[in-house]
């Protein structure tokens, strides 16, 4: 199947459980989507005792998918970028440092926290897995995901200082951790050649050097916008700087989650928008970079949805998964807990902030996608249920459920 036809037939299925889910469950858009495709699944699965030919369909479309690379490699620099464009700057600015922290120290210490908790949690299911896989597991579980968040949050009317730390902390967390996963993945395959200064560099040289990629690719089309006044033009320089600074990133081994976050930030603040863009090319980037972000959400979240055809349907597995869901929220609620006490009071914190965004980072395709790129002997079946299993609680159970918990917490 030629990858014309592949986009075709997952655009066509997004439009059509898009209109269902608009049409009558009337759910946030990233939620309805997955809820009907994994009935859809489900069906499908159903129905193959009669007859398997859907279902051998629908194997065939979803082995052809590489799901890792079509989600870290394209569709992430599109959605990150587009997120950050729409993004507070001036909230984000003053929120700054706890989001920096959350970013980084919270994110560090929940993959240590449960990389020890599911150490245990798996031994006392007789499921025996060295530390350093369990550990590989914390680093891929633990970044909350900007593309799920972003799309609930913008429906729950969260207090806007609220609405900037989780926001903030998704977008760049997911950098991050996508910076530390590849670096237990190295330890975790090169063992004893892997010293820790190597380790350190880089980390450093991902992160460092992928917000510095950000900010000189922002400089670069900040200035080449203000030279010109042309909106079918300054779009298109947009999709080069997104599209250019994801293939420099990755030829320079740097982060590009992290450079398309920066970038993003930087076009979509308000004073290189008064200064470059005209009120038409401030409208037509708008909404052409809102109508790329809910595209891509549209087609990722039912590619996640037909992802459950290719788990290992082991009870120990799955019993693994629905204990993990608590074990995660914990550890989230831990590694937060220092850095709201370091910032609360001169920040003004809205009440519960800890259990707000502890329920409110949820995870999403960035896990799942990390998770696909484990090898068998790093127990990539058992971490692909759990993972899934946490994916699915959260954008449904968490997703649906936060609304209500921010109104009833943070006016308490």
């Amino acid at each position: 199947m030629s990858l014309f036809a592949i986009a075709s037939i997952l655009i066509v299925i997004s439009a059509l459980f898009g209109y269902l889910n608009v049409r009558y469950l009337r759910l946030p858009n990233t939620i309805g989507l997955m809820v009907i495709t994994i009935i859809f699944t489900l069906l499908i699965l159903a129905t193959s005792f009669v007859d398997d030919t859907l279902l051998e369909h629908e194997k065939q479309l979803i082995s052809q998918i590489d799901f890792k690379t079509v989600l870290l490699d394209v569709m992430l620099s599109f959605l990150l970028f587009a997120g950050a464009l729409h993004t507070n700057f001036q909230q984000l600015k003053i929120q700054r440092k706890p989001i920096l922290t959350f970013a980084t120290f919270s994110t560090i210490t929940s993959t240590f926290l449960v990389g020890v908790l599911v150490y245990f949690l798996l031994q006392m299911l007789t499921l025996e897995v060295d530390f350093i896989y369990c550990l590989l597991f914390g680093a891929l579980i633990s970044p909350t995901d900007p593309i799920a968040v972003l799309g609930i949050l913008k429906q729950v009317g969260a207090p806007k200082n609220l609405e900037t730390k989780i926001v903030g902390e998704s977008l760049f967390n997911d950098g991050v951790g996508v910076v530390v996963f590849l670096t237990i993945y190295q330890i975790a395959k090169g063992g004893g050649d892997v010293t820790f200064m190597h380790v350190a560099e880089m980390f450093l040289v991902e992160v460092i050097g992928g917000i510095g990629l950000g900010f000189l690719l922002g400089w670069i089309t900040y200035k080449l916008l203000k030279s010109i006044d042309d909106y079918d033009v300054e779009v298109i320089i947009t999709i080069a700087a997104v599209m250019g600074g994801t293939v420099l990133a990755q030829y320079l081994h740097l982060s590009a989650p992290l450079a398309m976050v920066t970038a993003g930030l930087i076009v979509g603040h308000d004073t290189v928008r008064q200064t470059t863009m005209s009120k038409t090319t401030e409208q037509y980037v708008d909404k052409f970079w809102e109508l790329i972000d809910i595209l891509l959400n549209t087609i990722l979240f039912v590619m996640i949805g037909m992802e459950i055809l290719i788990l290992t349907y082991n009870h120990q597995y799955i019993l693994a998964g629905i204990f993990c869901v608590p074990t995660l929220l914990l550890a989230r609620y831990l590694s937060l807990m220092l850095p709201i006490k370091l910032f609360a009071k001169k920040l003004d914190f809205v009440p519960n902030t800890n259990l707000i965004m502890t329920w409110g980072g949820l995870r999403g395709g960035i896990s799942i996608a990390l998770a696909l790129s484990l090898t068998s002997e790093m127990h990539r079946d058992l971490f692909l249920v759990i993972t899934y299993i946490v994916v699915v609680f959260s954008i449904i159970g968490q997703g649906l459920t936060v609304g209500k918990l921010i109104k009833r917490l943070s006016k308490e």
